[in-house]
């Protein structure tokens, strides 16, 4: 078969960007494959979510999200039964201004004093800021202590910090290595650690199902891992 006229249409949230940005110029050079990458949050209620987007029409033929968030997709019978295939893995972290002191976050307590001592805290309204407002902060005591802003997408929130509009962000660590004007604070410690999973799958009703396939086998191979690791993030591919 001869490969090189197509084109493949991607859906992707931020947490798998980076490691993502780096790897398709090596899939398109190899497979001959063309790929046009659109983007949007694993969950949420805006209109720019993933799920929104495939429910207005928007053309997919891969989505690279959350696995709360392909999740929700397979309930609605959005995903091609069979193909999802699990990625990455990537803790949260915080963010704050670069060139700012780093807070310390190493331990329950001085987290918990970091975001008292703060004016504004950044959150995504997708998977990681969910968990956060609905979990961790209420079982920190601190949900009606702090300032919250929530913002569409990570790229927003580090954005917020580096302009100064809040003093920090927690949100995954992958969103927060390659972000401008930003730097890594740490991670979130393992009592109060949030690991989501970025999973990858083909859209239900694709006309390029062969090439779908063949996307999601090289982010998920041992080709991946590198760029993957340098994005903050656990490759899977040795459990696949």
């Amino acid at each position: 078969m001869t490969i090189g006229s197509g084109q493949l249409k991607v859906l992707i949230s931020g947490g798998f960007s980076g490691a993502y940005q780096k790897l398709l110029p090596e899939f398109e050079r190899t497979s001959g494959i063309k790929v046009a990458t659109g983007s949007g949050a694993s969950q949420g209620a805006g209109p720019q979510t993933i799920a929104a987007q495939l429910a207005r029409g928007v053309p997919a033929d891969v989505v690279i999200l959350s696995r709360e968030g392909l999740s929700e997709l397979v309930a609605a019978n959005r995903i091609a039964a069979g193909t999802e295939r699990d990625l990455a893995r990537v803790p949260l972290g915080v963010a704050v201004r670069a060139g700012t002191p780093k807070p310390d976050v190493r331990t329950v307590e001085t987290f918990k004093q970091v975001l008292l001592k703060a004016k504004t805290v950044a959150v995504p309204e997708s998977t990681s800021g969910i968990w956060l407002v609905a979990e961790l902060f209420p079982r920190l005591g601190i949900a009606d202590k702090i300032s919250i802003k929530s913002a569409p997408r990570g790229t927003d929130a580090t954005r917020m910090v580096a302009a100064g509009d809040v003093d920090l962000a927690v949100m995954p660590v992958s969103e927060i290595l390659h972000a401008q004007g930003v730097d890594f604070a740490g991670s979130l410690v393992s009592q109060i650690q949030f690991v989501q999973t970025f999973s990858a799958a083909v859209v239900a009703g694709t006309k390029e199902l062969e090439w779908s396939k063949r996307l999601i086998e090289f982010l998920a191979s041992t080709r991946a891992c590198e760029a993957i690791r340098k994005s903050g993030m656990e490759p899977l591919a040795s459990s696949s």
